[in-house]
């Protein structure tokens, strides 16, 4: 292993830059380290006759929702009916006579 002797001796910006390097050189060794590890960890998951995902256990992820509510003035502003409603809802339903079963697709 290389070794620096005497770090007193570097100044201020040498030091910056050698500590810029080796947390780079760091960065790097550990995404390859861990993409070679994920692959061994497949292989001997294959050896075995599983996918890695029933090994760790992951299930699929979930569907795409499908579209609850559009908006007649604009196609492209839809809302699923999950999560906080949507600006232009928000601001169609602010008018008389409007609510959100109005936007039913």
């Amino acid at each position: 292993m290389a070794r620096i002797n005497n770090l007193d001796k570097f100044s201020f910006a040498e030091l910056t830059r050698l500590r810029a390097d080796v947390d780079a050189i760091l960065t790097r060794k550990q995404g390859e380290e861990k993409v070679a590890l994920k692959q061994k960890l497949v292989d001997m998951a294959k050896a075995q006759g599983f996918d890695l995902d029933d090994v760790l256990g992951r299930k699929s992820r979930r569907g795409v929702v499908a579209v609850k509510y559009r908006d007649p003035e604009n196609a492209e502003n839809t809302w699923t009916g999950r999560g906080r409603m949507p600006r232009w809802m928000v601001a169609a339903t602010k008018k008389r006579g409007v609510n959100k079963e109005d936007f039913l697709v």
